[in-house]
């Protein structure tokens, strides 16, 4: 759709024209201040809401944090120790934290990188602990000719200690599952079972994965049966509409309202975060979108 479509489709949907869905209709409405103010009210309660801070770095953060609770967003991902405060003075949570060393590229999988790991994540697990925030994300790394079985050892070593403090700390380590085909070119934690036989080598309650709906979908499809078999394994979720990582809506492959009726029915508790790269001219009409299209 070209930027002048999307602007008539944004106006017809702020007239309350718009419907966007799968199957049923979702319908998509104004972002005026009256209808945000009121819009949390509307939504079922199944689904915590969370949103990817990085997508909408154009909006200082304590605007996006006032913006995102005003349409039923609990909780901010990906942020660092030092935005922690800022969210949490809105009223809302950091759902997944992170900080500037956390390397895609360079991760547990590389025994020359534990070192330095272990005693930056054990700080951040520490940090996150003391501020009441429970989820802190990993990475496995690039390949880089390591195979999937010592990928794994490797993996395993390096973050046995770090889930140890985590357990001591009432916090999570989360690994995420990323596409290399598209996006991380050679990550190893690249398909859900090599991520599943990480979570039982490791052995603690306090290691489980990140399901992201958009990587997994490139690399192996069959979400809800996956989501389904694997359900204990995962402590978090991810969206994106696939192909392009932008909305979730019809423009896109995932029926997102019947993958987010498995989650609610597999009893998860945790939550599901927005991470598509908005296109709409008002990015936040855009989230807006996204969290209507997956509270059911």
């Amino acid at each position: 759709m070209s930027k002048v479509n999307r602007r008539k489709a944004i106006k017809n949907l702020s007239l309350g024209i718009g419907a966007i869905g799968f199957g049923s209709t979702v319908m998509a409405q104004s972002v005026s201040e009256s209808i945000s103010n009121s819009f949390q009210d509307d939504l079922k309660g199944n689904i915590n809401h969370s949103v990817c801070r990085w997508c909408y770095q154009n909006i200082p953060l304590e605007e996006f944090a006032k913006k995102s609770k005003a349409i039923g967003i609990k909780a901010i991902d990906l942020l660092k120790p030092e935005e922690w405060k800022i969210v949490i003075e809105q009223g809302l949570s950091c759902s997944l934290a992170t900080d500037t060393f956390a390397s895609i590229t360079n991760g547990f999988n590389d025994p020359k990188n534990h070192s330095e790991l272990q005693i930056k994540y054990q700080n951040l697990i520490s940090q996150a602990s003391n501020s009441g925030i429970n989820q802190v994300i990993v990475f496995s790394g690039n390949r880089n000719g390591i195979s999937e079985e010592k990928g794994l050892e490797n993996c395993a070593k390096g973050l046995d200690p770090l889930v140890k403090h985590a357990e001591k700390n009432g916090v999570t380590l989360i690994m995420e599952l990323l596409n290399s085909k598209v996006d991380h070119k050679d990550y190893q934690c690249d398909l859900t079972p090599w991520g599943v036989l990480l979570v039982d080598k490791i052995g603690s309650t306090s290691f489980k994965l990140l399901y992201d709906v958009y990587h997994m979908q490139i690399m192996e499809g069959d979400i809800i049966a996956t989501i389904n078999k694997y359900k204990d394994y995962i402590a978090h979720y991810h969206t994106g509409g696939v192909p392009g990582r932008h909305e979730i809506n019809h423009t896109q492959e995932l029926n997102y309202p019947a993958i987010m009726k498995a989650i609610v029915a597999n009893g998860f508790t945790g939550y599901v975060a927005q991470e598509f790269i908005p296109t709409y001219e008002d990015s936040l009409e855009a989230l807006k979108e996204g969290i209507m299209i997956c509270d059911v």
